[in-house]
This record gives structure tokens, sequence and C-alpha cells, in this order.
């Protein structure tokens, strides 16, 4: 077996591995898709997170898989049984600095529970739109920080995975949706799930988000009738941006990770008693998800631009990294049965 590791900043390899013997409380899979996330090239770049000098932090935590061993004391799970990970609710919290990761042909499930940290896969979905259960319940947990609902009108900055993510669950949900980003690939996507898009370099923002969503003078001051505006996107800009355009008592979501301090303009915040807060992993998003799957089955792989064989992740981190791609999937042996 292989997994993928990295081993130091910049330094990502795909290694020749042993599986841990599971124990009676354990599950293993046969891994069938796994996504390339966003965090897995940030943990790429500052070299690994929990990292031992001379150790490797393994990558994966967008997973399904079909279960191959299932330990004594394990209640409810089969083997032959199609699953999704997890990873927040797994004690190795896979794929993000735990001793395991979802890169590999077998993945090691430490206190494997069902409907807990792994979760059965509907009837008719594939493996790789299964595995796009994860990056969809981070991006329907920002949704739902901004209290979006119908008829309300959002902003999404950022159309990679996450954000396209966004735009599906707001769309889905009656919003009025406009997506911003400098990548017309990723423009595009968002129009085919019925935004309405916005380029910054070609296009002045404030002015064209007035122009779609309408605006209202409160306090002096013309204010974009925006109802929550979520940042996807992290650039230190957006902050400012959204301060300078919100009514009263708009929304604003940040989801993005920023590595820096930014600038908060809070005098401008006043007026408009606007509220800014944060949005992180699904604390009880993904039973949602999976349960909107069979619907929104055709919508959720459009989001996957590529699929690539195991043998290829390296090619697929690079591919990952660049704008016109959108979710980069990779396939194990028989992830098509």
């Amino acid at each position: 077996m292989r997994r993928l590791n990295i081993h130091g900043v910049g330094d990502v390899r795909l290694d020749p591995y042993s599986r841990p013997e599971a124990g009676p409380k354990d599950v293993v899979l046969k891994m069938k898709a796994c996504g390339i996330c966003g965090s897995d090239l940030s943990y790429i770049k500052i070299g690994g997170i929990n990292r031992q000098p001379d150790g490797v932090t393994a990558l994966g935590h967008e997973g399904a898989g079909e279960v191959m061993f299932v330990g004594d004391e394990v209640e409810g799970i089969e083997i032959g049984q199609s699953v999704i990970v997890n990873p927040m609710n797994t004690s190795s919290f896979i794929g993000s600095g735990g001793p395991e990761g979802a890169f590999t042909e077998e993945l090691l499930v430490r206190g494997g529970r069902l409907n807990d940290n792994l979760l059965p896969i509907p009837a008719g979905i594939p493996f790789e739109v299964a595995a796009m259960c994860e990056p969809l319940s981070v991006a329907m947990h920002g949704v739902n920080r901004a209290d979006a609902k119908a008829g309300d009108k959002l902003v999404i900055f950022g159309c990679g995975p996450i954000g396209l993510g966004m735009v599906l669950w707001t769309v889905d949900r009656g919003c009025d949706v406009i997506a911003v980003d400098l990548a017309e690939e990723r423009l595009e996507r968002a129009r085919e799930l019925g935004a309405r898009t916005i380029n910054p370099s070609r296009e002045d923002l404030g002015a064209r988000i007035k122009e779609i969503h309408g605006a209202e003078m409160y306090f002096g001051r013309e204010r974009a009738s925006t109802d929550a505006y979520i940042d996807a996107a992290g650039a230190a800009s957006i902050l400012a941006d959204v301060v300078a355009l919100a009514k009263r008592h708009a929304r604003h979501v940040i989801t993005a990770a920023y590595m820096k301090p930014i600038e908060l303009p809070a005098g401008q915040m006043l007026t408009s008693e606007m509220t800014i807060t944060t949005a992180v992993g699904y604390p009880t998003e993904m039973p949602d998800v999976i349960a909107a799957m069979p619907r929104l089955r055709d919508k959720i792989a459009a989001l996957i631009s590529h699929t690539l064989p195991f043998d290829q992740v390296l090619e697929g981190l690079d591919i990952a990294a660049t704008p016109q791609s959108a979710k980069v999937m990779i396939a194990f042996e028989g992830a098509d049965k």
C-alpha cells in the first residue's frame, strides 16, 4: 500500500505504507474516492501540522469507501457497506494532523461508529459524489451561520469548491445569490448553479452589487440591500468592502482562513450595526448534506472538475492549485463498482 504524506515545507510524497492492525473497536475501509481540499494545499505550504521532527503529516480527509473489516465491538456496521468518513468525529482527526490520512488504499478508522464518524451512502450515489459530503458540509455550515433563508440576498466571495458549495445551497434555499471571483472558469460554474456573478478585476464591485441587489440610504450613506455576505476567498480587502456596503443589520461570515491580521474599519460599522462572525467545520451538517444527495446528485457531480487515479495524486495536487479547477477527486481501484 501507499499513503500521501507531507515531509516538510513543499515536500509531499506518495510513500510505501503498512496499515496498522485494526482493533476490536476499529473499522477498515477500502478507499474508493477522496477529494483534494484547499486545506491539504495549505498544510503542504507550511510543512504539515502536528508533524514531529523527521515525521510526516498524512493527508486526505474527504473520503468515502467500502467497509472491509469490522472489529468485534463495533455495532451496526457491516462488511461491504458503503460509507462516508466524518473526520471531525474520528479520534485521530483523519487527514489533519493525526496518524491516519484518507489518501491510501486502506484506511483505519479508530473507534468506528455508525452515524457518527461513518455515515451510510444513500443508494445510487457514486463514491465520488459521496466524497463531496465533507466540503459540502463545510459550505452548508457557512450558509447556516449566515442564517440564509428563502428570499435573502447574498454575496459569496470566492468560487472555489467551498464557495461553489455555498452557491449550491443558497440557490437551493431560494436566495438571490451573487458570486464573486477573479477566475472566469469558476464564475461560469457559479452561473450554471444559478448565481449572478461579478469579476471585480473587470467591474466595479460595489456598484454592481448595488445594481443587482438594489440600494438604500441610511445615516446619509448609500448601502447595498444585500442581507448577508460570506467570505470563502480570504482576500484582505473583502472585510473593508463588506463594511462599506453593509446595510443596517447586515450579516458577514468569514469562512476563509487568514494567516495574518486584517484591518477592521470599525467606525463605518457603527451606523450599520452589522454582525461579523466566523464558520469552521460542520458540527451538525453532514446528515443534512447526505439527505440532499439523491435530489442534488447531478449538481454535486458538476462541482467535480477533475477525476484522477490514485497513482496521479501528486498531479492532482498541482491541478487543485490552479484557478481553472473546482473539486479535484482522486479515485481508487474499483471506485466505479
